[in-house]
């Protein structure tokens, strides 16, 4: 049933929010955000495109850190590389957990959408960095799981002050990862 004050645009992404948080992206309906707020369909189309751009705009600011670590990492190699990439991706993990635990195992699904092919090279450039620009493999791969396992341990440990969790990511991240040749 369709309340008579017209819904925000704060109140869809909150309600878009809250549903992907509990059912997924993939498994939640723009007729799922609609109710959860009390307005139409119609109503949330007004506002948002679609569901992608919903998901577009919950993950914009979370993208645009991404976007400006990256930036910062371009050029550095080696030890650099590699600290830049931890400290700068562990902040935007922790600063960003909500966001992050939206996504609960659905990360493959939102590089699927246009807006966000970018972000698959951006976490191409972000793992290099992460191995020190290494070739070889196992390093990659160490450097792979630490990334992946930074963003999975962010959306499960909400409950932990930003500083504690900080300071044990980054601790995880030193012990995991080969010094760069």
């Amino acid at each position: 049933m369709a309340r008579a004050v017209p819904a925000t645009h704060a109140e869809i992404l909150s309600a878009a929010a809250r549903r992907f948080a509990v059912t997924g992206y993939k498994g939640t309906s723009l007729q799922d955000i609609a109710g959860e707020v009390g307005v139409s369909k119609a109503t949330v189309l007004y506002h948002f495109a679609n569901k992608e751009a919903l998901l577009g705009e919950l993950m914009a600011p979370a993208i645009a850190v991404l976007q400006e670590l990256d930036a910062r990492l371009a050029g550095l190699t080696g030890a650099a590389a590699q600290q830049v990439a931890a400290e700068g991706f562990v902040d935007l993990a922790v600063r960003f957990r909500g966001e992050i635990a939206l996504l609960r195992g659905e990360f493959a699904h939102l590089l699927e959408q246009p807006a966000f092919a970018h972000v698959q090279q951006i976490s191409e450039r972000l793992i290099a960095a992460f191995a020190g620009h290494s070739p070889r493999p196992a390093v990659r791969v160490a450097a792979l799981v630490v990334l992946a396992g930074i963003a999975k341990t962010c959306g499960e440990f909400g409950d932990l002050a930003d500083d504690e969790l900080r300071a044990a990511l980054l601790g995880l991240v030193r012990r995991a990862l080969e010094p760069p040749d």
